[in-house]
C-alpha cells in the first residue's frame, strides 16, 4: 500500500512540474511577434531560461521593432537570444521578469539617403528587460493545489518592457544590432479560455495590444531619426492535439510608427501578418516550439515585406518540485 501510495504521489509531481515549465515560460522578445501561450500563469517561484534562434528577412532591419521600411532593401537577421525568466506573487497577482540577450549577424543591401550599401553588421543587441503582472484573473498560485486548481478562464495583464541602448552600433552603418536609442512598450496580455480546461484538449484565444515608444536616435548616419509610437495587435487561436502537443494560428497587425529623419517624415505602417506555432511539450521540464510569420499586404514596394522562422527551446523548474522529486527518488 505504501508503495502504491508512493508512485501515485510521484505520477501528480511529475504531472504538476509539467504544468510548471509549461505554464508562462515559453517567453520571448517582442520582435516581430510573441509566442502563443506566452502569459499562461505558473506556480509562484518558477524560473526558466529561453532559448531562441531567429532566422528572418525583408526589408527592414528585422530585429528592431519600429520595423521602418527601406524600400527597394533586402536584410537576412540570422540572431540567437537567451534569457531568463522568474515567477513570483505581487499584490496576490501572477507576476513575473524577464531579462534578454542577443546576439547575432545583419547583412543585406540597403537603400537609405538616396543611396545603395551593401551593409553587414555583427554583435551583441540591447538587452530588454520585462515585467508582466496579472490585473484580471486568478490569483497567484502559491502552493501545489492552487497549481492543479488553475484555469485562466478570462485574464488580463499589464505589461512594460524596457530596452537599453547597449548594443554593437557604428554610427557610419545603416544596420547595426544595438539601436542607439531607448525604447520600449506598454501591453495588456489576454488570454480567454475556450471549453474545458483539460490536457489534451485546452483551446484559448489570446489577443496582444502592444504600443511601442521610441526614444530618438541623434547619430543615424550622422542625422537624427525619430519614430513616431507603433501600435502592435497580436493574436493567437490556440488548440491542445495532445497532453504534449499544440498549435496555433496567429495574426498580427501593425499601424503607426512613421519614421523622420532630420525632419522629413517618412510614411506609416498600416500591415498584417499570418502565420502558425507548433508546441511539443519534450518532458517535465523542457518545451520546444516552432513557429513562422510572413506580411501578406507587400505589393506595393513601400509596404513592409517580412518573412521569419523562429525555433525555441524552454527548460523551466521549480525548486519546491525538483525537491520532491529528490525526496521520492530517495524513497
Amino acid at each position: 500500500m505504501l508503495r502504491q501510495d508512493l508512485a501515485t504521489g510521484h505520477t501528480r509531481v511529475r504531472r504538476l512540474a509539467g504544468l510548471v515549465a509549461v505554464l508562462s515560460l515559453a517567453w520571448a522578445p517582442a520582435f516581430a511577434q510573441i509566442p502563443a501561450r506566452t502569459y499562461w500563469k505558473s506556480l509562484s517561484g518558477a524560473n526558466a531560461v529561453p532559448f531562441l534562434y531567429l532566422s528572418m528577412n525583408g526589408n527592414t532591419n528585422p530585429i528592431d521593432p519600429a520595423l521602418t521600411v527601406l524600400p527597394g532593401s533586402h536584410v537576412q537577421a540570422t540572431v540567437a537570444l537567451v534569457g531568463f525568466v522568474h515567477t513570483f506573487a505581487a499584490w496576490n497577482r501572477s507576476a513575473s521578469v524577464s531579462v534578454m540577450e542577443q546576439t547575432g549577424h545583419l547583412s543585406g543591401e540597403v537603400t537609405a539617403f538616396g543611396n545603395s550599401y551593401t551593409a553587414a553588421a555583427s554583435g551583441f543587441g540591447d538587452p530588454l528587460v520585462e515585467f508582466d503582472v496579472n490585473v484580471i484573473g486568478p490569483k497567484a498560485m502559491r502552493s501545489l493545489p492552487d497549481l492543479l486548481r488553475y484555469e485562466p478562464g478570462f485574464q488580463v495583464d499589464f505589461l512594460t518592457d524596457l530596452v537599453l541602448p547597449l548594443g554593437a552600433y557604428d554610427d557610419s552603418l545603416p544596420l547595426n544590432m544595438g539601436l542607439n536609442r531607448w525604447y520600449g512598450r506598454v501591453a495588456a496580455p489576454v488570454v480567454w479560455q475556450l471549453g474545458p480546461w483539460v490536457p489534451g484538449r485546452r483551446t484559448t484565444l489570446e489577443v496582444v495590444p502592444s504600443l511601442w515608444i521610441f526614444g530618438a536616435n541623434n547619430d543615424y548616419m550622422g542625422q537624427i531619426l525619430e519614430t513616431d509610437p507603433l501600435l502592435q495587435v497580436e493574436g493567437h487561436l490556440t488548440r491542445d492535439f495532445a497532453r504534449s502537443f499544440w498549435a496555433s494560428l496567429d495574426g498580427t497587425w501593425f499601424t503607426g510608427g512613421m519614421a523622420s529623419i532630420d525632419g522629413v517624415e517618412g510614411t506609416s505602417l498600416n500591415n498584417w501578418a499570418l502565420g502558425y506555432t507548433l508546441g511539443y511539450q519534450v518532458n517535465k521540464n523542457l518545451q520546444t516550439t516552432i513557429a513562422y510569420m510572413t506580411t501578406i499586404n507587400k505589393t506595393d514596394p513601400g509596404d513592409l515585406q517580412l518573412n521569419g522562422f523562429r525555433f525555441m527551446l524552454t527548460y523551466g523548474w521549480h525548486p519546491l518540485i525538483e525537491g520532491i522529486e529528490r525526496l521520492q527518488g530517495d524513497n
